[in-house]
């Protein structure tokens, strides 16, 4: 199987942990290469950049009956296509391709017309891999309870309640989490959280997804929690 992998380098060495179990070979390309990608010489496609990135889609709707799966996390696929306005040829998947959720038991995917859903079986049973059919909504499942928990964990810590560590050691102790909020927080990505409860509070108007002054200093700053 020949692998496109669009995507930083920490991403694709997590997709091809993941895809240890297969054949395959897999060529990785950044955002200052793509272009020059020719995206049909591939069997399957994974661009994790697509949530930054989504104009790119003109990149993939051409491609006939070929599976192509987009980091759809911070937007919905219908809205990136109501967005391009034009006919989409390819199978298009969203899937939570934010870093530390890639290589997972249980793949997290949607899909964009259900219709698809029985090759999206298929592409799953070629990979040898197990997944999750989610709604294809902002924020997806997974990311949408972990972000708002880090963001609630922030609260917590910006009041005084608690310190990073034991946040982060009763979480873990009380959910059987492997990590803690502020531990998952760096490890996806500050920037990634911040952005996906962006999205979330703008698609939903609740305040469950109002982002924390503490969090968004945070990502105005560029820093990390440890």
């Amino acid at each position: 199987m020949k692998i496109l992998a669009r995507g930083t380098k920490s991403q694709v060495e997590e997709l091809e942990i993941k895809l240890s179990s297969i054949d395959y070979s897999l060529v990785r390309f950044d955002d200052n290469n793509f272009p020059s990608a020719n995206v049909d010489d591939f069997d399957i496609i994974f661009d994790f950049n697509f949530d930054e990135f989504p104009h790119q889609l003109k990149n993939y709707t051409g491609l006939n009956s070929k599976p192509v799966f987009v980091s759809a996390v911070k937007q919905q696929l219908s809205k990136a296509q109501n967005d391009y306005g034009k006919q989409i040829d390819c199978y298009l998947f969203g899937m939570n391709g934010l870093p530390s959720f890639i290589n997972r038991n249980l793949f997290e995917v949607s899909v964009l017309n259900d219709t698809n859903k029985g090759i999206l079986n298929e592409c799953m049973e070629k990979l040898n891999w197990k997944y999750t059919l989610v709604e294809d909504r902002v924020g997806m499942v997974t990311p949408r309870v972990i972000f708002m928990i880090i963001n609630e964990a922030c609260y917590t810590l910006q009041e005084g309640t608690a310190n990073m560590q034991d946040i982060d050691t009763s979480m873990k102790l009380g959910t059987n989490y492997p990590f803690g909020p502020f531990e998952w927080s760096d490890k996806v990505g500050i920037k990634h959280v911040y952005e996906t409860l962006e999205a979330l509070y703008k698609d939903t108007k609740e305040e469950r997804y109002k982002i924390c002054p503490l969090l968004k200093t945070k990502y105005l700053k560029g820093e990390s929690f440890y």
